[in-house]
């Protein structure tokens, strides 16, 4: 049995989820989503307010305990990114490094001999706040994790003086520098 998949997923009053066979559409103030379950291994209720996914087997293996918390998971946070959204927030670290908005593109003058322009997809809402802080906004959580990867990646931070672009709360491992 898994521990995740037991559970069910409680959907906020302005949110909705709309089962169709084994596509689910998840719609709230946010956005909408749309997820596909496996519906050969999986059957899925609503019951009042509250989400329910469960396996049809009754004797439950290891491979399908493992889908069932994955599934629920995807659905859950689903229903949490059209209700609230995800966010993250990065950092950016360094004398003279700077970010700033430019149409579709993120702008970030990170210590190269040039300008590095970063294409913002239209399912994510990028706000630049001072000029050292940027949030990404969306209702995809895998999206919105895999920008925030790759702007950070266009500048990993560095362990000496822990310049470059980092998530807020992210913990760098200092070095100490040569010694005479």
């Amino acid at each position: 049995m898994s521990k995740i998949g037991k559970k069910n997923i409680l959907i906020p009053k302005d949110s909705s989820i709309k089962i169709e066979g084994a596509d689910l559409t998840i719609s709230g103030p946010k956005g909408t989503k749309k997820l596909t379950i496996n519906d050969k291994i999986f059957s899925s209720k609503l019951i009042d307010s509250e989400f329910q996914i469960m396996p049809l087997q009754k004797k439950i293996d290891k491979k399908t305990s493992i889908m069932w918390g994955t599934f629920r998971s995807l659905v859950n946070n689903a229903v949490f990114g059209v209700s609230k959204g995800h966010e993250k927030i990065l950092e950016l670290n360094g004398v003279g490094f700077r970010a700033s908005l430019k149409g579709e593109f993120l702008n970030l003058q990170i210590g190269f001999s040039h300008d590095v322009n970063f294409k913002i997809p239209k399912e994510i809402k990028i706000t630049v706040e001072k000029q050292t802080i940027i949030k990404i906004n969306g209702v995809d959580k895998e999206l919105v994790t895999k920008i925030a990867a790759d702007i950070k990646n266009l500048k990993p931070v560095e362990p000496y003086k822990a310049k470059g672009i980092k998530e807020r709360g992210q913990f760098v491992l200092r070095k100490e520098g040569k010694k005479k």
